[in-house]
């Protein structure tokens, strides 16, 4: 079969024992792999299992105007190992689920198998199995992923408290601006990453780097009182870690880790950078707190992180909203990002 034939004309056992071919070989601990009914695995002793599952869908999540299928599989399983950090656990095995369109080929789903290797092999996760099924509309690739973590190990969004400070790693804005840009047609698709102010926001954009190490060390280390990640912008993270957690939050917006060519985009379209910068989604940072008492263990934190940059925003209160202190004065944060 050409590499441009229709994947639909294929069959699907043919294409599952194509994908087959193309992973690497599993750890020990897959006793059953692609190609059964199910994956069988087992569970390393004295861990708990976490579990998480987010889909792509084109038209919503990415715009193959702007991405490469290559960019849309290595993003599939980014966000959702980057959930998995986010609890503190090691990625170990995702499931695949790909809902292909009419007229998707053989070199499409390889430039896409392309994009999902890439990213769990950077990720240490093994492709474990899934499924394959034809679509009359988009392109969809579902991915559900697991990992492991020590008792008393997991990060979840409801254990801060008043007084904890709010760390974010990284920078905030890079992606929402770098699909802005791709989408007002001010940076050309072919060459973009090539050089420019936006190359840096555009990769951000199309290749969200999930904090993975840093998400790991917070949970083995106990130095965070609560985490998630930012698949939809800073201003969704605090609200939702203030909500879990009963409490109130404020933001300095001077304190900002706000990228750079981002705030100058933000700028030049005469949008607030700081409101911008909060409110756009994909980032895929890890915001996280930390209690007076753990400031000790996240200072040791701070001594792997191997050159992230983690920046102090705020502090959990005992109530008052979720409020941005800007200019001398307090408002209000709006909502982040949202596919509805």
């Amino acid at each position: 079969m050409n590499s441009r034939a229709d994947t639909g004309n294929a069959g699907e056992r043919a294409l599952i024992e194509h994908i087959r071919r193309r992973l690497p070989t599993p750890p020990p601990s897959l006793l059953i792999g692609p190609g059964d009914d199910a994956a069988v695995l087992t569970p390393a002793r004295g861990t708990l299992q976490v579990l998480t599952t987010d889909a792509v869908v084109e038209g919503v999540h990415f715009d193959r105007r702007f991405s490469s299928l290559s960019d849309i599989g290595y993003k599939a399983v980014a966000v959702n190992v980057s959930d998995i950090a986010a609890m503190g656990a090691t990625p170990e095995f995702v499931l695949l689920s790909l809902i292909l369109p009419d007229g998707f080929s053989r070199g499409d789903l390889d430039a896409l198998l392309d994009g999902v290797l890439e990213m769990a092999a950077q990720a240490q996760t093994t492709v474990a199995g899934g499924n394959i099924s034809r679509s009359p509309g988009p392109l969809i690739v579902d991915v559900t992923a697991t990992g492991s973590v020590r008792p008393r190990r997991v990060l979840a969004r409801s254990g801060g408290r008043a007084g904890d400070s709010i760390y974010v790693t990284g920078t905030i804005g890079g992606a929402a601006a770098g699909l802005g840009a791709l989408k007002s047609g001010a940076v050309p698709q072919e060459g973009a990453l090539a050089a420019g102010p936006m190359a840096g926001p555009i990769r951000r954009h199309q290749r969200p780097e999930p904090r993975l190490r840093m998400g790991m060390l917070l949970g083995r280390n106990r130095a965070a009182s609560a985490c998630m990640d930012l698949s939809d912008g800073l201003a969704d993270g605090v609200r939702q870690i203030a909500e879990a957690s009963g409490t109130g939050a404020i933001l300095e917006a001077s304190l900002l880790p706000i990228d750079p060519d981002a705030a100058a985009w933000f700028a030049a379209q005469g949008q607030d950078p700081v409101l911008s910068a909060l409110t756009g989604g994909d980032d895929y940072e890890l915001i996280f707190t930390v209690s007076k008492k753990l400031r000790g263990r996240f200072r040791g934190v701070e001594q792997h992180a191997r050159g992230l940059t983690v920046t102090r925003i705020g502090e959990l209160t005992e109530g008052g909203g979720v409020r941005l202190s800007r200019a001398g004065g307090f408002e209000l944060i709006p909502d982040g990002f949202t596919h509805f």
